[in-house]
């Protein structure tokens, strides 16, 4: 994606290539960008979660940091009444590298997942509930978690494909929200890892570079998305390169 030669845009100072003079900040940035591009081809398109009005925003957090961990690209929230904010010590910065898909309501969310040929599945106990890890994670995933409280909602189970549930030994019921995500997402990557399907980027050419720019510049990504002109091409370590 290149910039047009009289592009005026202005670059933050952050983003400005001062790194030719200085090769320490040319081999960090280079290292920075690289750390960023292999996490990038790791991303996983097709899995996601759906939070169903998860109400607490230490958990809310917690989730996004494990989808961070296991390469979730895209997490889907339907947000309670009242909304939610991100607890920043909880999710270590995790914000920055998964988009969050605002929904307005359940049925909304699992229209738009299913359009999108995800299996959609409740994290829910019930009698016809499917070990979690007796499902095939290689397939296109959405994992519907629900509030501390009350659970996946009535909604979302009604048009959910399956429901599936983690086996306890003890007197409660059930886990924490964040703790029961993490347990079903390394099922995934661990299943996806063993199928070679984070070996590759798994995004279009073109989603891949939009993004790569995003995460290396975002204040300048930031500054320029609406303006219909396409991001400045990087070379090889990173730099903004100025196409005449």
């Amino acid at each position: 994606m290149g910039a047009d030669a009289d592009d005026k845009t202005p670059i933050p100072d952050d983003a400005r290539p001062r790194h030719r003079a200085h090769g320490r900040l040319t081999a960090m940035r280079a290292e920075r960008f690289h750390r960023l591009r292999a996490v990038l081809v790791r991303r996983q398109p097709d899995l996601t979660v759906l939070m169903d009005r998860v109400n607490k925003s230490h958990n809310f957090s917690a989730i996004l940091r494990n989808c961070d961990a296991v390469g979730v690209l895209e997490a889907n929230v339907v947000p309670p009444e009242k909304g939610l904010d991100v607890h920043h010590g909880t999710s270590a910065g995790s914000k920055k590298w998964v988009a969050v898909r605002r929904h307005p309501d359940i049925s909304t969310a699992i229209t738009y997942l299913k359009e999108r040929d995800f299996v959609v599945m409740a994290a829910h106990v019930s009698d016809e509930s499917t070990d979690y890890r007796e499902i095939d994670y290689t397939l296109p995933t959405a994992i519907v978690l629900g509030a501390e409280l009350h659970g996946v909602s009535d909604e979302s189970l009604g048009l959910a494909d399956l429901n599936v549930s983690i086996p306890l030994a003890g007197m409660v019921h059930s886990l924490n929200v964040s703790v029961a995500s993490a347990l079903i997402l390394f099922e995934a990557r661990r299943q996806r890892e063993a199928a070679g399907m984070y070996d590759h980027s798994r995004l279009s050419e073109t989603d891949f570079d939009r993004r790569l720019f995003e995460w290396t510049y975002p204040r300048l990504a930031s500054a320029r998305r609406g303006s219909e002109r396409p991001y400045p091409t990087l070379s090889a370590d990173g730099e903004i390169i100025r196409e005449s």
